[in-house]
C-alpha cells in the first residue's frame, strides 16, 4: 500500500482510480461500509482504490480551539484503511487556505487533477468545499462535468442510532468502551510513549506502563478497565502483546492532579518499557475511579481488578 503525505506525493504516472474521501477518524463500522463499497467499485472497474483523509482534523482548523478528541492517530488510521483494501492512502494537510477552496475547486484539485478519479464513493452526508457548500448532489453534477461517477453510501445505523465518530466519542467519555468497541469493530486504542511516573504501581506490586498519548487523544472516562498492552515498532506494527488491567485517572488515593493512562501487563513484573511506543486497547470497564482510605485498601482492590481483567481478556474473542 502507498502512503502519500499530500497530493504532491502522488506519482506523476498515477492513472485513473476509484476514490473515497473523508476524515475517517476511528475508521468505525460506518466508515468501513463506505470503504468496502469503494473497494467493490474498484474491483468492478479494475482500478486501484485511493482513500483520502485529512490531518489535522478539519474541525480544529475551521473552529480553532475546538480540539475534537481523536479516536486514532493518523498513522493508525492509515494502517486500518490499508487493512480494508486501500491501494493508497493520501493524507491531505488540512489548512485554513485549503478550507477556503470553493467546492468545484476542491473537486478539480483533489479528485480530478490530483487523483484522476474515475469514480468517487462517499458517505451520504459528505460535505466539501468552503463553508461545506458541496454535497453528494453537487458531487454527482461535477462528476458529469469532469467525467467521474459519484455515489453516496447510506449511513450505518445500529438500533436506530447512526454509527458516527461523535457518537463513539460520547460512549468513551461515559466509559462505555465495550459499546464503543462494537461500533468501532475493534477495541478503542490509545497510543503513547511510556514515561516515568511516580512508580507507585511497582511499589504496590503492580508495575504499570504510564503511556503518554498525543494531545487531544480520545481517552475513556476515569476508571479501571480490562484490555491489552502492546509494544509497537517505529512503523506502528505490534511487537508483543499482553493482557492488561488499565487505570485511567488522577490517582486520587495519592491526591494526584495529572490524568494518566497506566497499564499493568497481567502477571508481568519483568518488562522494561520506558521510552517504548505502546498501544493500550480497551475491552471492558471494570469499575469507576475511587479514592481509597489507604494504600492497603487500594492494593486489595487492585488484586480484585486483576482477577476481573484476567476473566475478561481470557474470554476475548479476538484471541
Amino acid at each position: 500500500m502507498y502512503r502519500w503525505q499530500g497530493l504532491h506525493d502522488v506519482p506523476a504516472t498515477w492513472g485513473r482510480s476509484v476514490v473515497t474521501i473523508g476524515v475517517f477518524d476511528g475508521v468505525h463500522r460506518g466508515h468501513q461500509r463506505i470503504v468496502a463499497r469503494a473497494a467493490e467499485k474498484g474491483a468492478e472497474l479494475g482500478l486501484p482504490l485511493v482513500v483520502v483523509t485529512f490531518d489535522p482534523h478539519p474541525d480544529e482548523v475551521v473552529r480553532p480551539g475546538s480540539h475534537p478528541p481523536l479516536l486514532c492517530t493518523p498513522r493508525y488510521r492509515t494502517e486500518l484503511l490499508g487493512s480494508l483494501g486501500a491501494d493508497a492512502v493520501c493524507v491531505v494537510p488540512f489548512s485554513y487556505e485549503f478550507s477556503q477552496l470553493p467546492a468545484e475547486d476542491f473537486v478539480k484539485s483533489v479528485l480530478v487533477d490530483g487523483l484522476h478519479a474515475a469514480a468517487v464513493v462517499v458517505g451520504e452526508n459528505f460535505r466539501f468545499g468552503h463553508k461545506a457548500a458541496g454535497n453528494v448532489a453537487l458531487l454527482e453534477e461535477l462528476g458529469e462535468k469532469y467525467d467521474f461517477a459519484a455515489e453516496g453510501v447510506p449511513l450505518l445505523a445500529d438500533h436506530g442510532i447512526i454509527v458516527s465518530s461523535s457518537w463513539i466519542r460520547d460512549l468513551l467519555s461515559a466509559g462505555e468502551v465495550a459499546a464503543a468497541a462494537v461500533d468501532l469493530g475493534r477495541p478503542h486504542r490509545v497510543e503513547g510513549v511510556v514515561v516515568r511516573g511516580h512508580q507507585r504501581g511497582r511499589a504496590l506490586g503492580f508495575p504499570t506502563a504510564n503511556a503518554e498519548p498525543p494531545p487531544h487523544t480520545a481517552i475513556p472516562a476515569d476508571g479501571v478497565y480490562a484490555g491489552w498492552l502492546a509494544s509497537l515498532d517505529t512503523d506502528g506494527a505490534e511487537l508483543e502483546r499482553w493482557p492488561a488491567a488499565i487505570s485511567v485517572g488522577t490517582n486520587p488515593t495519592f491526591d494526584g492532579a495529572h490524568r494518566t493512562v497506566e497499564a499493568y501487563a497481567l502477571d508481568r513484573d519483568d518488562l522494561d518499557l520506558y521510552g517504548v511506543h505502546v498501544a493500550v486497547d480497551f475491552t471492558d470497564r471494570i469499575r469507576g475511579q475511587v479514592k481509597f482510605e489507604s494504600a492497603g485498601d487500594l492494593v486489595k482492590q487492585m488484586g480484585k481488578d486483576v482477577v476481573a481483567a484476567r476473566r475478561v481478556t481470557s474470554a476475548d474473542p479476538s484471541l
